[in-house]
C-alpha cells in the first residue's frame, strides 16, 4: 500500500471503483473481485497494467475472463494472463458471503 493508516491512495481507489463498475454484472464480479483481492500490494507499473485493462471494452473483457472467446495475442500481457488465471477457479468473482461451501 502506498499510504498510511491502512486506506488507499487516491489512485488505488479509482481504480478499484472502475474495476468494480465496469457496466456488466459479469466484469464487475471477475474485474472487480481480482482488483480488490490485488489493489493493495501491486506496484505503480501493475497499476499501469490495470488501467489498460480496464480500457478494453467490457463486453470483450467478459467474454475472454468467462472462456467465451481465446484472448488476442496482442493482449496476452503478464496482466490480463494473472486476471484469466483468477479468473478461471471455481467461484471466481462470487462474493464471499454468497459462496456455497
Amino acid at each position: 500500500m502506498d499510504n498510511q493508516g491502512g486506506e488507499l491512495s487516491p489512485r488505488r481507489r479509482r481504480l478499484l471503483f472502475r474495476a468494480r463498475h465496469r457496466g456488466t454484472k459479469e466484469a464487475d464480479l471477475l474485474v472487480g473481485g481480482f482488483v480488490s483481492a490485488h489493489i493493495a500490494g501491486m506496484t505503480e507499473p501493475e497499476l499501469d497494467a490495470v488501467e489498460e485493462l480496464l480500457e478494453l471494452p467490457d463486453v470483450d473483457l467478459a467474454d475472454w475472463l468467462s472462456g467465451r472467446r481465446p484472448v488476442p495475442p496482442a493482449l496476452r500481457s503478464p496482466m490480463m494472463i494473472r486476471l484469466l488465471e483468477a479468473s478461471s477457479v471455481t467461484g471466481a468473482g462470487v462474493p464471499d458471503g454468497v459462496r456455497t461451501r
